[in-house]
């Protein structure tokens, strides 16, 4: 029986995660499989890789064939450089201590490239942060003037329109006065008029 270590396709539309399975390379992609050895979620950056080092070596031990994809992620655990090394162990190159020396010093290697990746992320985020802040920023100050500046002008405008107001009043106030001096002079000039009538008269 043709046995293939590959992906198994789960999750929701536009945002799927895997299944690492050991399965008969007739089955179905999704269907039944002979074990599940771990996981990949590719939706998270960097991608989540959860796998069982122990049953994918031996797997790959017994002949099980993994898929292009697969292969990707052993290699990236570790799986086929720790197979490779056991391999140069049973053909005498070195022993099982300088095996596992090489690949902790592998092992190293791999997490610091990993921490630097996160850290370079996590830079990069908080940079593309502040950018948007100072941005933001700038338009609010943009704003704050714009509206600072229309502000100045309607209070002119009021000023204006309140000095207009209180001068038509001045001018009303003065219009009432001199009626009033023009009544009381009519007035006063009456008893006059009508007292040089009578006389002209007798």
């Amino acid at each position: 029986m043709p046995v293939k270590i590959r992906l198994a396709r789960h999750g929701r539309k536009k945002y799927a995660f895997y299944h690492v399975v050991v399965a008969d390379s007739r089955a179905p992609r999704d269907g039944r499989f002979i074990e599940r050895i771990g996981l990949y979620n590719p939706n998270t950056n960097p991608a989540t890789v959860e796998l069982d080092f122990d049953k994918a070596l031996s797997w790959l031990f017994k002949g099980a064939q993994p898929t292009d994809t697969a292969r990707a992620i052993l290699s990236y655990k570790g799986v086929l450089m720790k197979k490779h090394l056991l391999e140069g162990v049973k053909k005498g190159a070195f022993d099982e201590a300088e095996a596992e020396k090489r690949f902790a010093a592998w092992l190293q290697g791999k997490e610091a490239k990993i921490q630097s990746k996160i850290d370079k992320l996590a830079t990069d985020n908080k940079s593309e942060l502040t950018k948007r802040l100072e941005a933001e920023a700038k338009i609010k100050e943009a704003r704050a003037a714009e509206l600072a500046k229309k502000n100045a002008v309607l209070a002119e405008e009021v000023k204006q329109t309140e000095e207009g107001a209180e001068a038509a009043a001045d001018e009303t106030v003065a219009t009432e006065e001199a009626t009033a001096e023009v009544v009381e002079t009519e007035a006063s000039e009456a008893p006059a008029a009508e007292e040089e009538n009578k006389e002209a008269e007798a």
